[in-house]
């Protein structure tokens, strides 16, 4: 007895018509993945505001002067993100931005660092114009 197509769970069909059918899917999925990706990663904006405080804060500290090196690579950095940003590359813009606050955290601690160094040597040449003027030996 020939099964009736409510029997069926699916209809058959010609080969010809499958081929075009799955060609069909794949082209429909190929031009909405691109789109689907792009939706899914958000312009990394957080993460350059927070580069761009945290050069700020850099250039604050003087790091300029005792931080040159580290406050240029931030910059750099930072207009890298900016630029991966444009192309529409998120992942890297997020990870430039990153590597851009590190570096003008980095450079603002080294120009604290530079900064207290500087104090604390004015402090010794005080103590010791100080211990000079009263005739106090100087301690082991």
């Amino acid at each position: 007895m020939t099964p009736s197509f409510a029997q069926m769970s699916r209809i058959p069909q010609h080969p010809h018509a499958l081929r075009h059918g799955a060609a069909a899917i794949s082209l429909v999925i190929a031009l909405t993945f691109p789109f689907v990706a792009s939706a899914r990663t958000p312009v990394p904006t957080q993460d350059l505001e927070t580069a761009q405080a945290a050069i700020l804060r850099a250039e604050a500290a003087d790091a300029d002067q005792y931080a040159g090196e580290a406050l240029l690579r931030a910059k750099n950095a930072l207009s890298q993100a900016q630029a991966a940003v444009t192309a529409r590359k998120p992942a890297d813009a997020i990870g430039l931005a990153q590597l851009a606050a590190a570096e003008a955290d980095y450079a603002q601690a080294r120009s604290r660092e530079a900064s207290l160094q500087s104090e604390l040597a004015r402090r010794r040449a005080e103590i010791v114009e100080l211990r000079q003027r009263l005739g106090i030996e100087a301690a082991p």
